[in-house]
């Protein structure tokens, strides 16, 4: 009998060794996988979104006044010296250009 009790003291230990082995290397595995899962979504990009563009509305056609010209036209002085200190590029200095003009 106590050869028998042996065994199967030995038996717990060993399944009990086992089962808890098993749990931990689970547990690890899920941490790796969530792990690769939090970089993976933070490595891959946003999906580009086109940015709306809506188109300002039309100016009204209306004859300016001596004093407004003289108004944008030193704007357009104004906007010129920016572009030449480099403050404003080509693109920026155009789009300005049409908005004062329109």
């Amino acid at each position: 009998m106590p050869g028998l009790l042996r065994g199967i003291a030995r038996t717990a230990v060993i399944s009990g060794t086992a089962t808890a082995v098993s749990n931990r290397v689970s547990r690890r595995q899920q941490g790796r996988w969530a792990a690769q899962a939090a970089q993976q979504s933070y490595e891959q990009p946003a999906p580009y979104q086109q940015p709306s563009y809506q188109e300002p509305p039309a100016a009204e056609t209306t004859t300016s006044t001596p004093d407004e010209m003289t108004a944008k036209i030193e704007q357009l002085k104004q906007l010129g010296e920016l572009k030449a200190q480099g403050v404003l590029t080509d693109a920026e200095f155009q789009e300005q250009k049409r908005r004062l003009l329109a």
